[in-house]
């Protein structure tokens, strides 16, 4: 299974991006897919995580109101859509699978993890 994200980049504080990550598994249409970030010296953080048919999703406190996750299984496709970007969101965001039923909020249930992709917030 290989994950790929894109829509990293530099952007001002209070602006927005939009991250999106494809996979090549089979098995997409029932896994529950997250989002992770991980910034220098941190711990890999969960954002937000969305199930199989996007009917629950689950974010961080840090990031609610502000980003939001959706998935388009045709597509096999999984996006966050990040606005008021802070300096404090700086990190690389990593998307996962996981052929769960539950929306884990840690990093260690989750299968398949995709390089990441770099976000970088100016003040």
């Amino acid at each position: 299974v290989q994950l790929q994200a894109s829509g990293g980049g530099l952007v001002e504080a209070g602006g927005s991006l939009r991250l999106s990550c494809v996979s090549s598994s089979r098995t997409f249409l029932s896994d529950v897919m997250a989002w992770f970030r991980q910034a220098p010296g941190k711990e890999r953080e969960f954002i937000a995580g969305i199930s199989w048919n996007g009917g629950s999703t689950v974010y961080a406190d840090s990031v609610k109101g502000r980003f939001t996750i959706s998935r388009d299984n045709a597509k096999r496709t999984v996006d966050l859509e990040m606005n008021n970007l802070q300096p404090e969101d700086a990190a690389i965001y990593y998307c996962a699978e996981d052929g769960a039923i539950v929306i884990f909020t840690r990093p260690s249930p989750y299968d398949y993890w995709g390089p990441g992709t770099l976000v970088t917030v100016s003040s």
